[in-house]
């Protein structure tokens, strides 16, 4: 592993000792779960004023998934994670870690990651939540690979999961047409320990990952009251302050800056070309920073991956939930390259590399 010193805008790199060089840590298999109820953008003008038209211009989403009542994130997770599980070919007890990343947990205490250990049935495994808003399945990615690369841990079942409806103001016509509710899950594993012959297309190799924040800008995306700055009180509910909020024009602007930058880094240091990635894999959060990010990387936005019509903004799912999308439709293949993206909360981004392993 080379560790490349970097600039404010991402300061931690993990990058092979040669072009094209891999980590020596695979996704093993990837899978995703959406919760049966959608919320299409005709339920959402009878809320507030707002159209299918106006929402879909300005975003790109037509509809989104919605968990139910008796769901929590930790449910939606423990799905995703049997799927990734069984396309990984092992079994819960194979697991030596599990990393939830989310801004939804089920409660404060216990953490979420505990929840699915015990429903999954992983007993042998160490668990833990991770939180980097929209970022958060990058950074527990690249935090599971740091588990592996050591030594500490074979194989690590990382999850994005959300129930962002709850969180979700459906008064503001503004925040409200972004957010669903949905998990995805990855087995991480040493090279020598990630099963080959599972399902066509379900192995991944990683070639570079880098994390990066920016804390003074934290207040662009925010849940303000809850936590022990402003507890729960009459007055934090009253004043809607268990909602999520956030400066879209801001963040459109930091999003497609700090991706952009990230995804400049990752070519540089691992050798590769625009026209070297295969696919573009950023954060679904809206269609117009996607393109943005495309165009300014100069990567063709056809090698763009646009998920978000059909599941809206999943925060920490958006990631997974789209890679297993496109596997599921054909889109994958043995020696493409992905480029992943996120950019969250805090604020947060994260770049990956990835390259597509034979089966």
């Amino acid at each position: 592993m080379r560790e490349v010193e970097g600039t404010s805008a991402s300061p931690v790199h993990l990058v092979g000792p040669t072009p094209g060089a891999t980590l020596g840590v695979d996704i093993a298999g990837f899978a995703y779960y959406l919760p049966e109820h959608v919320i299409t953008n005709a339920d959402l003008s009878r809320m507030v004023d707002t159209s299918d038209e106006w929402i879909l211009e300005r975003t790109g989403i037509r509809s989104r998934h919605r968990a139910a009542t008796e769901e929590a994130t930790s449910d939606l997770a423990i799905t995703a994670g049997r799927r990734a599980l069984e396309q990984a070919g092992i079994i819960a007890g194979d697991l030596d870690m599990i990393i939830v990343a989310t801004a939804t947990p089920d409660s404060p205490v216990p953490a979420a990651s505990c929840l699915v250990q015990t429903g999954l049935g992983a007993n042998r495994a160490a668990a833990m939540d991770l939180g980097a808003g929209c970022s958060g399945f990058l950074f527990a990615l690249h935090t599971g690979a740091c588990f592996v690369r050591s030594g500490a841990a074979r194989r690590v079942l990382v999850v994005g999961a959300e129930t962002l409806t709850r969180v979700t103001d459906y008064s503001d016509r503004r925040s409200c047409i972004l957010f669903g509710d949905g998990a995805g899950a990855a087995v991480v594993a040493a090279a020598d320990a990630s099963p080959r012959g599972s399902a066509a297309c379900g192995r991944l190799e990683l070639l570079y990952s880098s994390l990066g924040t920016d804390g003074s800008m934290a207040k662009l995306i925010e849940i303000p009251a809850g936590g022990s700055r402003h507890p729960a009180s009459e007055t934090t509910v009253r004043e809607g302050g268990h909602f999520l909020r956030l400066d879209g024009q801001a963040v459109f602007r930091q999003a497609v800056r700090r991706m952009a930058e990230a995804a400049e880094q990752a070519l540089e240091a691992t050798g590769l070309a625009p026209g070297d990635i295969d696919w573009l894999l950023p954060h679904q959060a809206n269609a117009r920073i996607v393109v943005a990010v495309a165009e300014q990387t100069g990567i063709a936005p056809a090698r763009a991956m646009l998920d978000m019509a059909e599941t809206g903004n999943t925060s920490a799912a958006s990631i997974p939930i789209t890679l297993g999308r496109a596997r599921d439709s054909g889109q994958l293949a043995p020696g493409q390259t992905i480029l992943m993206l996120a950019f969250g909360a805090g604020l947060t981004w994260a770049c990956q590399v990835w390259r597509v392993a034979d089966a």
